[in-house]
């Protein structure tokens, strides 16, 4: 990750961090997909290259958005983890899920119709999940 920041906009600086086309993908699927091995990743039918993943994922860890920890149930897998930074970043991804529903309706799916539906209550709940499984307090 380059150091040092464009400008002082704030929008420019999470562009900087997350603006790429892959970045939230990842996220997304550390958040609604439950992913959290590489290779999980992998399989995402965006179909992200492997070197692409590896970068992004180190840029997240650097960042602190992400955790990386070895996988006790496998001596060569990592597990990725969401941070309470990477997860203040769920009401942007179901804010973007939202517009997209609005102004693109052919691109709904219902899980997601249905947490952008839910509100507050459902967002809050999906929160308490996330923190259980990622391990944050």
């Amino acid at each position: 990750m380059k150091q040092g920041n464009r400008s002082t906009c704030p929008i420019s600086t999470a562009l900087e961090l997350v603006g790429d086309r892959w970045t939230l993908l990842v996220i997304r699927d550390l958040m609604f997909a439950g992913k959290r091995h590489f290779r999980e990743f992998l399989h995402s039918e965006e179909a992200i290259s492997s070197n692409v993943l590896t970068d992004r994922l180190n840029t997240l860890v650097r960042s602190g958005i992400v955790t990386k920890s070895d996988d006790p149930s496998h001596v060569q897998r990592s597990i990725y983890s969401l941070t309470e930074k990477g997860l203040d970043l769920l009401p942007v991804l179901v804010a973007m899920s939202a517009w997209s529903q609005k102004h693109y309706p052919g691109m709904q799916r219902p899980e997601a119709v249905q947490l952008v539906q839910g509100g507050t209550k459902r967002l809050k709940k999906l929160e308490g999940l996330l923190r259980q499984q990622h391990g944050i307090s």
